[in-house]
């Protein structure tokens, strides 16, 4: 199914001057110690195992001798970078506990763990080769989701923290089963409001190894949340389809709940709110999000022929003439977040209205 869905392989596309400036204006672009080129030059590795001695198609990789310690040190500097003010200070608290290499996937990360020595606390963050569809699709995520997302980027570079949680798969098949009706409940509504922002936003590849599931204990119950974690999709298919959760067969097992536990009413009503809350993000951020988005009209992310396809689509599903004049993918999100934030606004005024007479 999802191979007629999707590209094959999707481009990298490289980091324009004005992309570059709004990346700076915002403290994304920093100069960091370390490349993702110089992570390449590992000389082997080792396949990393899950606990039910399945392949992670991760590896965990190695340096020649007289490269290790300079590259351990350059990834200390990076996480003092992201995680602190960047001082030297913090430097002899940290270890590089792993240097681990996907194998899967487009962007074929690189996690790197660090330890603090006195108390083997230890957090992970990745270095990716910079792209820009994922940097708009990041900015995007801190701007207008209920998320916060830390990162930088150098040059070619992209230096992501890592998002906690449990991967969407294992959550499905390990945590799901033994959810109580409250519960379950509850991830069906999560679910329904992440599908629509997706949606809106043009976040494409949801797939349940692409989101992480959290949970948080409040009071006598547990309540979830869902946050997507790969951005490699952001506004590049041109079909509509991609950017719908609930399409993709790995999320059978959470539409199914949403069939079950909510109602078609229950449905629409969480589907307004995420619009709702949405269109309070836009209003709120509007000056960031409208350099953003400037940003991104101009810019190539996408080729002619998806542009075309994801136009036509857009424009028979709402009738509105601005999705088919769109010229870009970033015109077709600018043009989205406007829909959203004009009915809103239309909403409140007649409630106003309503109101007074």
């Amino acid at each position: 199914m999802e191979e007629k869905l999707m590209s094959k392989k999707k481009p990298s596309y490289p980091i324009n001057e004005r992309l570059k400036e709004y990346l700076t204006k915002y403290n994304r672009e920093i100069k960091i110690p370390v490349f993702y080129d110089d992570l390449l030059r590992f000389s082997g590795g080792i396949n990393i195992y899950d606990k039910n001695d399945n392949d992670t198609l991760w590896i965990s990789v190695y340096y020649p001798e007289h490269e290790r310690d300079e590259i351990e040190e350059s990834l200390k500097r990076v996480y003092a970078i992201l995680h602190s003010d960047g001082s030297e200070n913090i430097l002899p608290f940290l270890k590089v506990a792993s240097i681990d290499y996907c194998t899967f996937g487009n962007s074929k990360p690189f996690r790197i763990k660090i330890n603090n020595i006195f108390n083997d606390n230890y957090t992970y963050f990745y270095v990716k080769k910079a792209d820009a569809s994922r940097i708009y699709g990041l900015d995007l995520e801190h701007i207008l989701s209920p998320n916060r997302i830390n990162f930088l980027v150098y040059r070619d570079t992209l230096i992501e923290e890592h998002i906690h949680g449990i991967p969407g798969d294992v959550f499905i098949s390990e945590y799901l089963p033994h959810c109580d009706d409250v519960g379950k409940a509850q991830l069906a509504k999560e679910f329904v409001k992440f599908n629509e922002r997706c949606m809106i936003l043009l976040l494409g590849d949801m797939r349940s190894y692409n989101y992480v599931v959290i949970p948080t204990h409040d009071f006598d119950h547990i309540k979830y949340k869902i946050r997507a974690i790969d951005f490699d999709q952001q506004a590049y298919e041109g079909n509509y389809k991609v950017y719908k959760p609930h399409i993709f067969k790995e999320n059978f097992k959470m539409v199914e709940l949403v069939s079950n536990r909510l109602r078609d009413n229950s449905i629409e009503q969480y589907r307004e709110e995420e619009r709702a809350v949405l269109a309070k993000r836009i209003i709120t951020s509007k000056n960031r999000l409208r350099r953003l988005l400037k940003c991104m009209s101009k810019d190539t992310i996408s080729t002619e022929e998806n542009l075309k396809s994801l136009k036509k689509q857009l424009y028979d599903y709402t009738h509105d003439m601005k999705f088919k004049r769109a010229n870009s993918m970033g015109q077709i999100v600018k043009t989205a977040l406007d829909f959203v934030k004009r009915n809103y606004e239309d909403v409140s005024m007649k409630r106003i209205i309503d109101a007074r007479y």
